[in-house]
């Protein structure tokens, strides 16, 4: 009886542990974000574990069936499509059941998008938050307040297509002077890593396009 929260590749199939491979050989089932991204994973290390759904739409639905199943004696991995399942993926809401039942749960250690972009950012890193994904609209006004006075470090998720707007954002609430480093495509043959001021960021993008996953870190206040 045990669940095991794997983290998986962010780009290069690599990138998953000896440990990661043996847990998902050995689960009794494994609860995929989605199950054909999750496949091309299983294929390349040729584990045959019995795999389904599990994500942000069925979550509710299907979680007291697994923690039933749990109870029962059976082990489960969950995978979610890249990184370390509960940050800014599904996973808290069975984690959390989970602890409540008495159900042991372990993390693996492992591939997770934002620390690489923190660390090679130059950006001071002593301190930091991570705020993931911003509102899209209800909050995020508010929420970018709070934070044009924050000291700390902050790292953000977005998409390409939003990357231009965001920084626009960012450059209306912390100015267009602050510090920021975006990294897109990690792992990959294509990955970049764009530093300097807000503005010159903005508009390298805007010129160049964008493409691939985008993780955002921007300097705190001086």
């Amino acid at each position: 009886m045990k669940l095991y929260l794997i983290p998986s590749p962010i780009g290069n199939l690599a990138d998953i542990t000896y440990r990661a491979v043996k847990v998902l050989e050995e689960s009794d089932l494994i609860l995929a974000e989605d199950t054909r991204t999750s496949g091309v994973l299983l294929k390349h290390y040729n584990i045959q574990t019995p795999m389904t759904a599990y994500h942000q739409h069925n979550e509710h639905k299907v979680l007291q069936h697994l923690v039933q199943q749990l109870q029962g004696g059976r082990q489960m991995a969950l995978l979610t499509d890249a990184g370390t399942p509960g940050v800014s993926d599904p996973g808290f809401l069975l984690v959390r059941e989970c602890v409540r039942a008495g159900i042991p749960v372990e993390c693996l250690p492992g591939a997770t998008a934002f620390v690489p972009a923190l660390v090679n950012s130059g950006i001071p890193m002593n301190r930091f938050s991570f705020e993931g994904f911003l509102p899209l609209k209800k909050g995020r006004h508010t929420l970018l307040t709070q934070l044009s006075t924050d000291e700390r470090t902050m790292v953000f998720y977005e998409s390409p297509m939003r990357l231009v707007k965001t920084l626009d954002d960012f450059i209306q609430y912390f100015g267009p002077d602050r510090q920021v480093s975006v990294s897109r495509e990690l792992t990959k043959m294509f990955e970049e890593n764009k530093r300097g001021t807000l503005q010159e960021v903005r508009d390298y993008f805007n010129e160049k396009g964008v493409k691939g996953e985008i993780v955002i870190v921007l300097a705190g206040k001086e």
